[in-house]
């Protein structure tokens, strides 16, 4: 072999492996891209940042936080105004409070009224019965006639019914018959019609007027002619009142059987 001549591939060759050869390195072992860097086909512009899609997520992300901040404010004010209602509740609650103290001290007074008149009731209605009781007492010697035609004992009633009572009642009076005050009931009836006005007649001795009433009881109705004649007791109105009450509770005889 000569010199001039040369070996192996010319120049150009060698150069064109090479590059070939970086590229079969490049493609299995591809360089570690920063994140921070673009991607090669996006071209960074700072002003048209929102027309990508972060762009659009930010937007969206920005409306929701301006959605839950007025939800936000329109909760405050709810809350306020609960608030607000909340102390007025208070308020009247507490003119409740003192209403309902002023109501239980009342209706404590009344209480205490009420026992205090109940006392004075009971008391009273022992005086009542105290009196009741002096006042029938009182009415021992009393016999009330009625049933006598008026005008029939002319003008003195006392000496009329001195003669009349021993005869109509077969009783012999000694000493006879004496009266403290007789007197009929009630202002005279001026046409003279009418149910005869009763006589009231106290006598001095209780054993005879007793003795009339016993004679009047045994007999039953007194004649004096064709005129019937009742003799009862002088009792007081509460007395009366209280023996017809009784009276009507009795049972009648067609009852018992």
């Amino acid at each position: 072999m000569s010199r001039g001549k040369t070996t192996g591939k010319p120049p150009g060759n060698t150069a064109r492996q090479l590059l070939f050869s970086e590229a079969l390195r490049q493609q299995k072992h591809p360089p570690v891209k920063d994140p921070k860097d673009p991607p090669p086909h996006c071209h960074i512009n700072t002003g048209n940042m929102e027309e990508g899609p972060q762009g659009a997520s930010m937007d969206r992300i920005l409306q929701e936080i301006s959605a839950v901040g007025r939800k936000l404010e329109g909760m405050d004010s709810a809350l306020l105004a609960l608030t607000a209602e909340t102390r007025s509740m208070r308020l009247e609650i507490a003119g409740f409070q003192s209403q309902i103290t002023g109501l239980d001290q009342r209706v404590t007074t009344v209480e205490t009224q009420v026992a205090s008149w109940t006392e004075n009731g009971r008391e009273l209605m022992h005086l009542r019965s105290k009196l009741t009781d002096l006042e029938d007492r009182s009415r021992r010697n009393n016999i009330r006639l009625m049933g006598l035609p008026e005008g029939i004992e002319g003008t003195d009633l006392t000496s009329f019914l001195r003669d009349t009572l021993p005869k109509i009642t077969d009783i012999t009076f000694d000493p006879p018959l004496e009266f403290e005050r007789v007197h009929r009931l009630g202002p005279k009836r001026q046409d003279g019609n009418g149910r005869p006005r009763s006589i009231i007649a106290c006598l001095l001795r209780h054993g005879q007027a007793r003795q009339l009433l016993q004679a009047a009881r045994a007999q039953g109705p007194l004649k004096l002619g064709t005129t019937e004649i009742r003799l009862s007791a002088d009792f007081s109105k509460e007395t009366v009142d209280r023996r017809r009450a009784f009276l009507s509770l009795r049972p009648t005889s067609a009852t018992w059987t």
